[in-house]
């Protein structure tokens, strides 16, 4: 029997005082496999969750209404979530915060802390109230996620606020996801290596994978549903950020004007939330999430090829004969 397959009893992780009854009883029923920094991930709804995250989905599955001036920004880990976080955030309030330079909340604030997950934050029941009451939020609401479009809670699916998704290059995609496992792996745990974690990733088993049926649930989305669904790209957004920005501005209702963009307020945006700028504030050097991982963590490099660093010939080979068996057919390539 595979370990996918496993019946073993539940490691000693899981204690009743971490997760829920229902989700306690949820996780022998599925399929199981190692993880790259915790113990298990558990296979839920197609996709692969570690528990903690199982938990956030199963809780705001249950809980979160979605309002139609909601505003989501999805995408699968290490696809650039940071960035569009700070620019997203930047954009929507540019009028409540016309000087970059003094006040303003990226400064003294981590992206993350800015536009809080749905999952991994807001709807964790320990040590919080909860569910939480979030009806007080100002609106436009922006949250995060990492859900794949078949786990959304159903009142986002049938409302009509506005997803904004971005996506990476797999390669690089896997490059970045194998260094963040690592660095928040025990010290006692050693490292994945390259090589085992190519092999997981390709078969779909890594955090919200597997990478191609997350990424083309929302682009079949996009397809279908533009008014609501934005499909964005990492590599655009390095490209052309000004015009990627303009979009995405367009897209949410609040378009610059002819003045802002003479007066150079796009630029400076892109500016605040490059990562130079970001990887360099004080608050992303030395603090950390609620959750424990250290804010530098989310800033490595933040480039486009990096992958060519690390991958083999033959590893190349593989994962673009998956992106092409996967992706070509509906139209969408990296």
């Amino acid at each position: 029997m595979s370990e996918a397959q496993s019946t073993d009893p539940l490691p000693k992780y899981l204690q009743e005082n971490e997760i829920t009854q229902e989700c306690l009883e949820l996780i022998p029923t599925l399929p199981r496999e190692k993880g790259w920094v915790a113990s298990h991930l558990h296979q839920y709804q197609g996709f692969w969750h570690n528990t903690r995250q199982l938990q956030g989905v199963l809780s705001c599955q249950k809980h979160f209404q979605a309002h139609n001036t909601d505003i989501f920004i999805v995408t699968i880990p290490k696809s650039g979530t940071t960035w569009l976080k700070a620019l997203t955030f930047s954009l929507l309030n540019r009028h409540k915060y016309p000087n970059i330079q003094q006040n303003h909340p990226l400064l003294t604030h981590n992206p993350h802390f800015l536009v809080p997950f749905l999952e991994l934050v807001l709807y964790q029941p320990k040590d919080r109230d909860f569910p939480p009451d979030l009806n007080s939020l100002p609106s436009p609401r922006l949250f995060s996620t990492h859900l794949p479009h078949v786990s959304l809670p159903k009142s986002i699916v049938d409302s009509s606020c506005k997803i904004v998704y971005l996506c990476r290059d797999p390669k690089d995609t896997f490059i970045s996801m194998w260094y963040f496992t690592n660095r928040l792996r025990l010290e006692n745990k050693g490292t994945n290596s390259l090589e085992e974690a190519f092999e997981k990733f390709c078969r779909g088993v890594s955090l919200c994978g597997p990478f191609w049926d997350h990424v083309l649930g929302y682009w079949k989305k996009s397809l279908e549903e533009p008014e609501k669904v934005m499909f964005l790209r990492f590599e655009d957004m390095k490209m052309k950020p000004a015009c990627v920005l303009k979009e995405l501005a367009r897209f949410l209702g609040c378009p610059f004007s002819e003045k802002e963009e003479g007066a150079g307020v796009v630029d400076e945006i892109i500016k605040q939330c490059s990562f130079d700028e970001l990887s360099n504030l004080e608050v992303n050097k030395k603090e950390k999430l609620s959750s424990g991982e250290e804010h530098k963590a989310f800033f490595r490099r933040g480039e486009v090829g990096d992958w060519k660093n690390h991958l083999t010939d033959e590893m190349v080979e593989q994962m673009n004969t998956i992106t092409e068996k996967k992706l070509a057919e509906d139209g969408l390539t990296f």
